[in-house]
């Protein structure tokens, strides 16, 4: 997925020293820790290069984590060879032009409900969110219910398994 606007509102804050800082949905983070019990891989392919995002990622415990990649696709493409996975296989969650090269090639595709209308209008899913509040979360949950893993999310949950 891509970060800003997807898992940010897409806003950046520097201070006076130049301090960078980004917020994150706790929900988002949940659900992203959750799905890896059932097997999701995750990761991100961001335009911008911040020590908020890769914290947070490492915080998240992602898959993959490439920062600083303005041109995705070719980062999308090595991650497919590498790991031998077939386009079909991989949902993707963008929310601005840059990131329709991998929505348009990815199995199925998920904005923000506040992603640019050019993106809307390619994607799978709009997602009942805005980015950085709870968007991901929403497809997390559309995942676990399409490929009929919820209930057993659901009791893991109840039953202190998490």
């Amino acid at each position: 997925m891509d970060v800003d606007g997807v898992l940010t509102n897409g806003l950046i804050r520097i201070n006076d020293r130049g301090i960078e800082s980004k917020t994150f949905s706790t929900r988002d983070g949940l659900g992203l820790i959750w799905v890896r019990k059932f097997g999701l891989r995750t990761g991100v392919i961001s335009g911008r290069n911040s020590t908020a995002t890769l914290a947070r990622c490492i915080d998240l415990q992602m898959d993959e984590v490439h920062l600083g990649q303005l041109h995705k696709l070719p980062v999308y493409e090595e991650i497919l060879k590498r790991l031998s996975l077939a386009r079909e296989t991989i949902a993707y969650i963008g929310d601005d032009i840059i990131d329709l090269p991998i929505i348009t090639r990815a199995g199925i595709s998920a904005a923000p409900r506040d992603a640019h209308p050019e993106v809307l209008k390619r994607v799978d899913i709009v997602l009942d969110a805005p980015g950085g509040s709870g968007a991901v979360r929403h497809f997390l949950d559309l995942w676990l219910q399409a490929t009929n893993r919820w209930d057993a999310a659901l009791e893991d949950i109840m039953n202190g398994n998490f």
